[in-house]
């Protein structure tokens, strides 16, 4: 894949130290991770501290390098990883430091995770910059995480509501700092539409569908927690098959690519058994192993549509692998899922992070991309934990998700095809940019501008805490 950024020599590389997920996993951050380090790894060095709850690689050196290159057909990547139990530690991170020299600190993912890497921020950013890619900021504006966000010079956001709410919650403390969208980028030559003749596709769904190739598949891909949702797209789907005559709906099927039982979500098969009974047991499928990226295109595939209705989601990486599949998608209008259903504005044009309307969630705007049936929440409540004190929780009504079921399953098999090709066709597009040679080159861009302008911090003001108090709370947090 051409890139924009040319081919730097090894010792002209900026060496970037990222902390996350280890980029060997197959976390959503750990999958993107891996895709910023592949296709920049000509342009810049790489060292990870990566992440898991309990690694058993920890205290290990990996040299990844010999592999990127492969893949990437490079000869000179250098990227280095050193497993770690959560994210390391003050002294680990001093220590590799030490060791290794970045030019600057990249975090990604709740920052909650890096409390002691944000405490050490003014030992740190004496010699390099910090820089945190936030993967969810919902409203009301977050204005606990000030602090954090205080610690970065570069504040990327995965949605244009993420941005947006980045620069909120520093509004008054903007200046030196770097905002920049960077939405979620995957490899359109990994997930991708396929020719219903090809025969690993044909093979899959012959085990798949022993019985034949289903009507109407519905497939959902993503964990079993509670925001997610699932019981109510279970009953949605359950709603639907009653609207339908009993041998039409026999021949439904909704697929599940999911956790039957988790701590933090439901127990599914409970459910399953309750909705659907003998009657129409068979309709639902629950897909529990571990699948390959090339089984899960065959998946996205085989569905004439995805669903995701999390009440609260950063982004919804599932909705971009049924995009770049070229399949339409049945999704709750919040957070980054907005940004993937195009919605535009009153002359035409998509939101972009400076739009004034900060989110969707309302309707206020109706026009969107072809390949969406947006769901609409119909309730909305503040949630919270000790970690996060309050977030909007917007829950769609099952009754709303069953009649956007309906709507897709009129159409034509015809039609929902090119729908799905339109949403493929725009995700690609340089003004959506979910791919990830665009994720790529914005980084680049963007991490090029910060080592060009970044000056190390000598002075630090101090807080009074009276006055901080106040800019806390004065804040608007309805709209």
């Amino acid at each position: 894949m051409k890139q924009n950024f040319k081919h730097l020599p090894l010792k002209d590389r900026k060496k970037i130290l990222l902390i996350c997920d280890d980029i060997r996993v197959h976390s959503g951050v750990a999958t993107v991770a891996k895709e910023i380090v592949l296709h920049t790894s000509h342009h810049f060095n790489w060292v990870q501290m990566g992440g898991a709850i309990k690694h058993p690689d920890k205290g290990k050196l990996f040299d990844l390098s010999s592999e990127v290159n492969k893949q990437q057909k490079i000869e000179d990547s250098y990227v280095r990883l050193y497993p770690q139990d959560g994210y390391g530690t003050p002294d680990i991170l001093r220590e590799v430091i030490k060791i290794e020299k970045p030019d600057a600190i990249m975090l990604f993912t709740d920052p909650r995770y890096f409390t002691w890497v944000f405490n050490m921020e003014q030992e740190i950013r004496k010699n390099i910059p910090i820089t945190y890619l936030n993967i969810w900021d919902d409203y009301p504006a977050p204005m606990y995480n000030r602090p954090y966000y205080e610690a970065c010079d570069l504040l990327m956001g995965i949605s244009k509501q993420t941005v947006n709410i980045n620069k909120l919650v520093l509004k008054d403390r903007e200046k030196n700092r770097i905002f920049q969208y960077l939405p979620h980028g995957l490899n359109p030559e990994v997930y991708f539409p396929l020719d219903k003749e090809d025969k690993g596709f044909k093979d899959f769904k012959k085990q798949l569908f022993p019985k034949g190739k289903p009507k109407f598949t519905m497939f959902f891909n993503s964990r079993n927690i509670r925001r997610k949702q699932i019981p109510d797209a279970l009953l949605a789907f359950r709603s639907f098959l009653d609207s339908l005559p009993l041998e039409e709906a026999l021949q439904c099927k909704f697929i599940l690519h999911t956790e039957l039982l988790t701590e933090a979500g439901t127990d599914l098969s409970v459910v399953h058994e309750y909705l659907f009974g003998e009657k129409y047991h068979d309709c639902v499928v629950f897909s529990t192993n571990k699948l390959t990226q090339q089984q899960l295109n065959y998946l996205y595939n085989a569905a004439d549509v995805q669903i995701l209705l999390t009440s609260n989601e950063g982004w919804g990486l599932s909705i971009t692998e049924a995009l770049l599949s070229g399949t339409p998608i049945i999704a709750n209008v919040t957070g980054g899922m907005q940004d993937q259903m195009r919605f535009e504005d009153k002359n035409g044009k998509w939101f972009t992070p400076d739009s004034n309307i900060p989110s969707n969630h309302r309707g206020t705007y109706k026009k969107h991309g072809e390949w969406a049936f947006p769901v609409f929440p119909t309730s909305r409540s503040v949630q919270g934990s000790p970690q996060t004190p309050y977030i909007y929780d917007d829950r769609c009504a099952w009754e709303d998700v069953c009649e956007k079921i309906k709507e897709v399953y009129s159409l034509s098999d015809k039609e929902r095809k090119s729908r799905g090709l339109k949403g493929r066709e725009w995700a690609m597009s340089n003004e959506a940019g979910f791919t990830v040679k665009h994720q790529a080159n914005t980084f680049m861009k963007t991490f090029n501008t910060l080592f060009d302008t970044w000056k190390p911090r000598e002075k630090y003001e101090v807080i009074n805490t009276n006055e901080y108090k106040g800019k806390f709370l004065n804040h608007k947090i309805i709209y």
